[in-house]
């Protein structure tokens, strides 16, 4: 069978197998088919919000698992996140459109005086996967830098990230910070990086430590699942 026959058209595939193909495409980081696997979904009258719970976020869960189990490592990850972010760029503005639910949003970044930021923009992309609104604000930053993003971007999550044991400690300035002004409570804090762990997480008074990406993304729902069951209550 010569390559020509071999290879899928995506848009010959009906909607359960384009969806399984868009699967596999993201596991092995094929920007431009998800790309093409949007558009073609969305020409078909699927909604943008349904594309992005069935098509994509279906396929970071698999990729997040298989990260959480070993199977998959960080640039295989990565390479998954890039392709979704493929398919968001084409989403998001019709999700803005669509006034779309969505999961959350986190603040997320690397602590003052640490410029590691491989595993918090893996979580950014893995949290993007599930479905959050992420504002990524990068390395080194002060205090001033989260309280002002806290202030304009009113997420319900604030994520911080370290990877030396010498700028660990300024998680705790952040904190202590948002006590004395009173805001602690109204935000779920999530803490990582290579060397921190759960005792380091309960004594700087963040609500959960995360040790991975994937571990983030459940956690966060985790929050979500319970914020919104308060607000019903």
């Amino acid at each position: 069978m010569s390559d020509e026959e071999d290879e899928i058209i995506l848009s010959e595939l009906n909607d359960e197998d384009l969806v399984q193909q868009m699967f596999d495409d993201l596991y092995d980081g094929l920007k431009e088919e998800i790309e093409e696997g949007v558009r073609i979904l969305l020409d078909r009258g699927w909604a943008p919000y349904k594309v992005l719970t069935e098509a994509l976020v279906g396929g970071m869960k698999i990729v997040g698992d298989d990260f959480r189990d070993g199977i998959l490592f960080v640039p295989e990850v990565l390479l998954a996140a890039n392709a979704m972010k493929g398919g968001m760029s084409i989403l998001k503005p019709l999700l803005a459109e669509t006034g779309a639910p969505r999961m959350g949003k986190m603040v997320i970044g690397t602590v003052k005086g640490d410029i590691h930021d491989i595993g918090k923009n893996l979580v950014s992309m893995m949290m993007e996967g599930a479905g959050f609104e992420v504002v990524d604000l990068g390395i080194n930053n002060p205090v001033e830098n989260y309280l002002e993003a806290l202030e304009t971007e009113k997420p319900d999550i604030l994520g911080m990230s370290a990877l030396l044991t010498t700028t660990m400690p300024y998680m705790k300035v952040v904190i202590d910070t948002m006590v004395e002004q009173g805001i602690r409570d109204d935000y779920t804090v999530l803490v990582g990086g290579a060397p921190l762990n759960e005792e380091f997480g309960k004594a700087i008074g963040a609500d959960a430590y995360c040790r991975d990406a994937a571990v983030a993304v459940q956690t966060a729902k985790d929050y979500m699942a319970r914020k919104h069951n308060q607000v019903g209550a």
